[in-house]
């Protein structure tokens, strides 16, 4: 069946070979959230751990290892054959899941150690799932498929998981286990549906550059060329992770200060306009052929989010706006950059410069220093003397987040710009690995 499934994959028309690739990839994304995101549902009231909040420490926790799992996976996902991607995902997931179940039976407070064991398999399930859309002339639109999974999925486990406690009287540590029972079958069939996607063809090729596994030579050679680009958008990415993780992991104490306490649903129906309205604008992406185009107007798009986040913010706390309205607006901002980075920046980067690698590479370099960085404002809040609430380090983190993002956002188009202009006059020829 799964021979018939790639057979007709690769004869269909664009439209049906898209809609079944952003399937597969979507379900299997979702799916990961429900062993990773489910705990920070928990609200632990009046726990502690040494003396410090346990909620706290369980996320920094399972932060600390979905980092490790970033920087190990510069070199697994970078080297990662496509032989091997479904046994990768499949033994992963199960290790994922294993650890909640110690989580839950294990006494508290050693049952924490078992969130760092948790975020070590997770951390690398978006390298291997995107390895099966990167390369393609219609990525952007595949990844923009992806990436809404984790916009809308964080909001619906966590959900599911509160659910649970609040109306079926489970233990806030059994919670996350059984959640991640409730999506199995859904991870199963997403992986199943990827296992059929064939490769990308010749003429995907000739449009964005073959994408080959990079051994250790081949990750330096392309660092050192490229050393300060990545310098600078690992920047943006790190303030936008710090943002990002921030309203997540603590979304249900942010909500509470804005006064939506009582409705645990805003959590889910939140995130949905945002994630519709973020498709809409990546996925337009596909219909622009020219890599530089498409290159420089996701820079404008980067800078553009910036702005409208620093504007929404400021509006929120001088003159006063709809709290729900704020939560939309400053999620859409931050996520039209963010899944920026997850679906065509560094699909065009490859192709504009025509060179042969793959984007695992890339993304694991700026994801494992924007979970180093989540790290630190967790350690930071939890062992400074920062005592704000969690609403107003967000404010915080937001303004700060903002203007990185403009700022670094144009220093980052000029490099590119002069980094073509140097190529150019040099006549430097296609780099391939």
């Amino acid at each position: 069946m799964k021979a018939r499934v790639t057979s007709w994959l690769a004869q269909t028309n664009h439209a049906a070979f898209s809609i079944y690739a952003i399937a597969a990839a979507f379900i299997t994304y979702f799916s990961m959230y429900s062993f990773r995101k489910p705990f920070t549902a928990g609200i632990y009231e009046g726990m502690t751990v040494w003396g410090m909040d346990y909620k706290t420490i369980a996320v920094m926790m399972q932060i600390v290892g979905y980092t490790l799992s970033k920087f190990l996976g510069i070199k697994f996902v970078a080297e990662l054959r496509a032989s091997t991607r479904i046994v990768v995902i499949l033994v992963l997931m199960g290790i994922a899941w294993v650890t909640l179940l110690f989580f839950a039976i294990i006494p508290r407070p050693y049952n924490i150690a078992f969130l760092f064991l948790n975020g070590l398999p997770l951390g690398m399930i978006w390298g291997v799932v995107f390895s099966f859309l990167e390369g393609r002339r219609f990525t952007e639109l595949l990844g923009a498929g992806m990436a809404t999974s984790f916009i809308v999925s964080s909001g619906i486990v966590k959900a599911t998981g509160r659910s649970l406690v609040v109306n079926h009287g489970i233990s806030e540590f059994w919670m996350p286990f059984l959640t991640g029972a409730i999506y199995m079958p859904a991870l199963l069939i997403g992986t199943l549906m990827l296992s059929a996607i064939p490769a990308p063809t010749e003429t995907d090729e000739l449009y964005r550059t073959k994408r080959v596994p990079m051994d250790r030579a081949a990750r330096r050679r392309f660092f050192a060329r490229f050393a300060l680009g990545i310098l600078l958008m690992a920047t943006i990415y790190v303030a936008l992770t710090i943002f990002r993780d921030v309203r997540d992991n603590f979304a249900v104490e942010i909500w509470s200060a804005l006064g939506y306490a009582d409705k645990p649903g805003i959590l889910a129906t939140a995130e949905i306009p945002i994630a519709l309205a973020v498709l809409l604008i990546v996925g337009a992406m596909i219909f622009i052929k020219n890599n530089r185009v498409a290159f420089y107007l996701n820079q404008a798009i980067i800078i553009f989010a910036g702005l409208l986040l620093l504007s929404t913010t400021f509006i929120f706390v001088r003159y006063g706006m709809n709290p729900a309205l704020w939560m939309i607006l400053n999620g859409f901002s931050m996520y039209l950059a963010y899944i920026a980075y997850h679906t065509f920046l560094f699909e065009r980067w490859i192709a504009l410069f025509r060179y042969e690698s793959n984007i695992g590479f890339l993304m694991y370099i700026v994801d494992a220093f924007g979970y180093l960085g989540s790290v630190s404002i967790l350690m930071l809040k939890n062992f400074g003397n920062l005592s704000s609430s969690w609403l107003s380090l967000f404010i915080k983190i937001t303004y700060v987040t903002a203007l990185l993002t403009m700022v670094l956002g144009i220093a980052g188009t000029i490099y590119f710009i002069n980094k073509e202009k140097r190529q150019d006059a040099s006549s430097e020829a296609p780099q391939t690995d």
